[in-house]
């Protein structure tokens, strides 16, 4: 099925001419329209590279009319699979058919279909120079089907002990062939680099997404969460703790911003532990900064993160943190009881007693928050940018230096 797919690419790759500025900085997404931490991320990162270069964002499915974030100036973007007027002829064919380069552990793999795998090979395989960055496993799996004129970066937004055992088999065998992977924290740098031998594996972290609204204020009574309603983000032990706390404190709320399968299990969850008036889920916002602005503190209770954007951006507005110890990204953002507060994973009793400490303590949110505002710093996109700016110099240089070239 693989060869016929390859073939099929490659006759349909003569048809077309290959695409302009071979130049381009490329990002691979598998729906960009969508709202999520990696989209916010390539969204910003995107934006930074574009004061300077040809940037484009390729999405591998379009599910929805417009982008939920804000197009970059100069950013261009790119559609593989419209599904919203899908073609008729071998598409009602193969789109009924399971994808085969999409690993069944990655949530995308029900999304995906045989002519998914299609239109990303076809693009692949007519692509000619550049750089390719691609963002999930499954996308940086398929990057070596690129030709080899193209500098390839896979780029990773979860941990590496994250993934299912067999996912972590293909990841060893073949992650080498990319030009360069790039991880968000020092953890993954050692696993990846111990995982991959010969990889060129950097370290750069996501930047600070550009929000609107002012600095929080400790006197806010509010506590806020965001992110994605899956069981990994682990709100279903958040709205456990906060039963502890509003026995303690009734007076302050939660407010947690998202959408996703967990919606209704969590509706259910807040009647069932009757907080009702006390835990609101508040869906998607395109204001997350003025939300943060209106928080008195962040919690964070995924039960796995790599680095979570949400906390360099809660941070940014001088929020105090508190968070779970999860792998792996908490750890190395956070500086317990300076700029936040870190407490054993998955601990219940331990998150609502962290949080109940801080809401007694007016002065430790204040001096926790200063120091969150400091922190958020070293986030910022010109630092971050920077970093990119030299990774591309680097993997350009050597890449065009190989023999043959």
């Amino acid at each position: 099925m693989l060869l016929w797919l390859l073939n099929l690419a490659n006759r349909r790759r003569a048809r077309r001419a290959p695409p302009p500025d071979a130049g381009t900085v490329r990002f691979i997404l598998f729906h960009a329209n969508g709202m999520g931490g990696t989209i916010r991320s390539v969204y910003n990162l995107a934006g930074y590279l574009a004061m300077t270069r040809q940037v484009e964002i390729v999405s591998v499915v379009r599910t929805r009319a417009e982008p939920f974030f804000p197009l970059p100036p100069g950013v261009r973007i790119t559609y593989l699979e419209d599904r919203l007027d899908p073609p008729g002829g071998l598409y009602r064919l193969l789109s009924r058919r399971r994808s085969v380069l999409v690993p069944g552990s990655e949530h995308v793999h029900r999304l995906s279909s045989l002519w998914t795998d299609l239109v990303l090979l076809r693009y692949l395989r007519s692509l000619r120079g550049g750089v390719l960055v691609t963002t999930r496993p499954s996308l940086n799996l398929m990057a070596a089907f690129a030709p080899p004129g193209v500098v390839t970066i896979g780029q990773e937004h979860r941990h590496f002990a994250s993934y299912a055992a067999p996912l972590r088999k293909v990841i060893k065998r073949r992650y080498g062939r990319l030009s360069a992977v790039v991880v968000l924290t020092r953890d993954d740098e050692d696993r990846f680099a111990r995982a991959v031998p010969g990889a060129t594996v950097f370290r750069i972290p996501n930047a600070l997404t550009p929000l609107g609204g002012g600095l929080a204020s400790p006197d806010s009574k509010v506590a806020v969460a965001l992110g994605r309603l899956d069981k990994i983000k682990g709100y279903d032990l958040l709205l456990r703790a906060w039963q502890l706390v509003r026995q303690r404190h009734p007076d302050w709320t939660l407010r947690v911003f998202g959408s996703g399968p967990q919606l209704g299990r969590l509706r259910r969850q807040v009647t069932e532990l009757g907080l009702e008036d006390g835990a609101f889920l508040m869906g998607r916002t395109g204001r997350v900064g003025e939300e943060l602005a209106e928080a008195g503190m962040f919690v964070l209770s995924s039960r796995s993160e790599a680095l979570p954007m949400v906390i360099i951006e809660a941070m940014s507005k001088g929020l105090p943190v508190v968070s779970f110890a999860c792998p792996s990204g908490p750890q190395e953002m956070i500086t317990d009881g300076v700029d936040g507060v870190l407490v054993p994973p998955r601990d219940v009793e331990a998150l609502a007693e962290a949080v109940c400490a801080l809401i007694g303590n007016r002065d430790l949110r204040v001096k926790l928050g200063a120091a969150a505002l400091r922190t958020a710093t070293r986030y910022d996109l010109r630092v971050v940018g920077g970093q990119w700016d030299d990774l591309l110099a680097r993997i350009t240089s050597a890449h065009d230096a190989r023999p043959g070239r």
